[in-house]
């Protein structure tokens, strides 16, 4: 079952184990998506606080 996190700096943080991070656009909001070896985190945001956490993931970026 994939895990929701709320917290920014934590998914920052999960990114260093995750193989890739797939991004969904939708209107108003955009998810991300961890895929690490044993879990699938997500998170919800804004599209403005999005792109900050972009940059500073340390995983493969997709677009779905």
């Amino acid at each position: 079952m994939p895990k929701e996190i709320v917290d920014m700096e934590k998914f920052v943080e999960l990114s260093q184990d995750a193989s890739y991070c797939a991004i969904k656009r939708l209107p108003r909001t955009v998810k991300l998506k961890l895929r690490t070896p044993r879990t699938l985190y997500t998170l919800k945001t804004d599209p403005a606080k999005a792109e900050e956490i972009i940059k500073k993931l340390s995983c493969e970026i997709r677009e779905i």
